[in-house]
């Protein structure tokens, strides 16, 4: 599916109450999977999506829990970098890198998730692409940001007690751990061919602060 059509198919339905948007038979599972995000899209959507395939032909798909006003409660995730932290410290050219990839045309899906989920509701999507003017703006932030970011990871490892990155931040962007314990009850490190040696004992991961969802809502308005 092109993120176009997506779009559309999201605002049409958009201020629905699931109790409404939905079966009762899918209400049942909605409530019984805690709501979801890739089963709600799925059944918005109208469409079979797989757990590993939640994004469009054309771009990439990125939802966030918010309140009934379409206020961010969390940030939003982007990717993780363990695969590519050489890339990051060596500062690789930003339109040339993976994140640029997962942010150059985004669907943003705010979801509403207030009370009980029969009266959740996703609110209007906003399909943020890079390529078009009134975000040129926005590319120069996450550029900028990006090469900030960069900087202050390879500053962590050469210079932090324990050599390891931490939490960067950007203006929009930021860097921070992100991991879950195998079955050994261990983390997933990161390593680094550049510095021969893991760079963290966790995984780290990009996300969007809160503060590209009140940005991009004004670019929107606009």
């Amino acid at each position: 599916m092109k993120l176009e059509e997506a779009c559309k198919r999201f605002n049409k339905i958009s201020g629905i109450r699931f109790g409404e948007l939905f079966s009762p038979s899918d209400m049942e599972s909605i409530i019984i999977n805690k709501g979801k995000t890739g089963q709600l899209l799925e059944l918005a959507l109208g469409m079979r999506l797989s757990s590993a395939n939640l994004d469009f032909e054309d771009g990439e798909l990125k939802t966030n829990k918010c309140n009934a006003n379409g206020k961010p409660k969390e940030t939003v995730f982007i990717t993780q970098i363990s695969s590519i932290i050489d890339e990051l410290i060596q500062e690789k050219p930003f339109e040339k890198t993976h994140l640029y990839e997962k942010i150059s045309n985004i669907l943003y899906v705010p979801v509403c998730k207030d009370g009980n989920p029969r009266n959740w509701m996703f609110l209007p999507s906003i399909n943020v692409d890079l390529r078009m003017r009134k975000f040129s703006n926005l590319k120069k932030i996450w550029e900028s940001d990006y090469y900030s970011i960069c900087r202050q990871l390879k500053k962590h490892i050469e210079t932090s007690p324990d050599g390891f990155i931490h939490t960067s931040n950007g203006q929009h962007l930021q860097i921070r751990s992100k991991d879950v314990r195998d079955r050994s009850g261990n983390y997933h490190p990161i390593y680094s061919r550049i510095y021969g040696r893991d760079v963290s004992n966790k995984n780290h991961a990009f996300y969007f602060q809160k503060q590209f969802v009140y940005d991009i809502q004004e670019i929107n308005k606009g």
